[in-house]
């Protein structure tokens, strides 16, 4: 993980705390259904940056004799627990907030306090949400959004991103329907913001689990890297074919790479064992992020 996705997520970390606070308190003493469920997205979002942060660090332990290959998973495994803890809780406990409203609606009380609230909360979030898209974007290059989505490693500031976006788009459903509800006299605006927040969770956990699951089973580097790793072990002049490029994504940062060569016959034990030295070399030299290499030399037919 970059120190770039670390600061994204304590900026969206102290965002997400001051803004569950503000919201938690409106909640309270104006009774409304959709401020309630916007809290509980906050304190979501908060226990989510806590557990990226987590990762992060159990990530830094070194390799063992049980891990022999690091703990770089466990990025990828807490921000699955993120997107179920998002589905879950969040989803789950704002969806059965507004079905109760619905159920048994109830006048909200104070209601331009939750207007100040929600300006504050916007704020707020609104903050952490540029600097998470500033980040992304400076992170992406020179692919579309959508193919950054697809072809980053490092899940952090995508998921940051993701949740911001989500509360954004929250915010302004819970703003609406207090609008509404004033305007009309209606009590079931209230309810039915809710439970679209909750629908909106659902939708954003669902895809940040999609997204995350490949990399938690073991996703390859990209394909451009892979052509790569193939065009410079082919480069050597005792190497005939290379048969298979093999790689899986450890961590953020840290590729295994597994190739199979077949190397000219009637070459010398000596000079495999040097241009094998030199690829692994020259990998690691090119792909900082290849921190293994494994070569195997093997005939084209076996391929």
């Amino acid at each position: 993980m970059s120190h770039s996705s670390k600061k994204v997520i304590y900026a969206a970390l102290i965002g997400n705390t001051l803004v569950f606070i503000t919201k938690i308190i409106a909640a309270l003493f104006t009774g409304s259904s959709a401020m309630l469920s916007e809290a509980i997205h906050s304190a979501v979002d908060t226990g989510n940056q806590i557990l990226l942060l987590y990762g992060l660090k159990q990530a830094k332990k070194p390799a063992n004799r049980q891990f022999p290959f690091g703990h770089g998973k466990e990025v990828y495994f807490w921000s699955f627990v993120v997107a179920i803890l998002i589905f879950a809780v969040g989803a789950g406990v704002s969806i059965y907030e507004g079905i109760h409203s619905l159920l048994v609606p109830s006048e909200i009380e104070n209601i331009y306090l939750n207007y100040i609230v929600l300006m504050i909360a916007m704020g707020f979030e609104g903050a952490a949400w540029h600097y998470a898209f500033r980040e992304f974007t400076r992170a992406k290059g020179k692919w579309g959004y959508i193919e950054a989505i697809k072809r980053t490693k490092d899940p952090s500031i995508f998921m940051v991103l993701f949740e911001d976006s989500a509360a954004m788009l929250g915010l302004a459903i819970a703003f609406l329907s207090l609008l509404l509800g004033q305007i009309t006299g209606s009590l079931y605006f209230d309810g039915i913001a809710s439970i679209l927040i909750g629908c909106i969770l659902a939708g954003t956990a669902i895809w940040l689990a999609y997204e995350t699951k490949g990399l938690l089973i073991g996703e390859s580097a990209n394909q451009e890297t892979i052509d790569k790793i193939r065009e410079y072990a082919q480069s050597y002049p005792i190497v005939e074919h290379v048969n298979e490029v093999l790689t899986m994504h450890m961590g953020p940062d840290y590729v295994l790479v597994n190739l199979s060569i077949d190397f000219a016959d009637r070459t010398v034990v000596g000079d495999v064992e040097k241009t094998i030295a030199k690829i692994d070399a020259q990998l690691k030299q090119q792909f900082p992020e290849i921190k293994r290499i494994f070569i195997e030399a093997e005939s084209k037919s076996i391929e």
